[in-house]
């Protein structure tokens, strides 16, 4: 059986290892049965968005009513001056904060 060789291996960059954890937090909320207030949900929802679709994207779900959609705007309009790096460092904190790891 062959080693593996030390010169193939190596660390992991800030940025793979940032997606990595922003992975596993969107996994561990994905599959929360947690039950949170609507403020905390859209903190997820725009933090979320802006990491995943940037500064500028439009997405409509037929099932949503005028008030939901206005605060999902809202959600993703406060967090429209952060970079998609630090709203997934902050997904990432507030996923740590309400759901805890098994």
């Amino acid at each position: 059986m062959e080693k593996p060789s030390l010169l193939n291996s190596r660390m992991p960059t800030k940025t793979e290892k940032l997606n990595q954890e922003f992975e596993e937090a969107y996994e561990r909320a994905s599959k929360t049965s947690l039950q949170f207030p609507p403020d905390i949900l859209l903190q997820f929802y725009g933090y979320y968005k802006r990491a995943t679709k940037g500064k500028y994207f439009s997405e409509s779900n037929p099932n949503d009513s005028e008030l939901i959609s206005a605060f999902k705007m809202n959600a993703i309009f406060q967090v429209r001056d952060i970079s998609p790096t630090q709203a997934k460092r902050e997904y990432i904190k507030i996923v740590n904060k309400y759901i805890p790891k098994e």
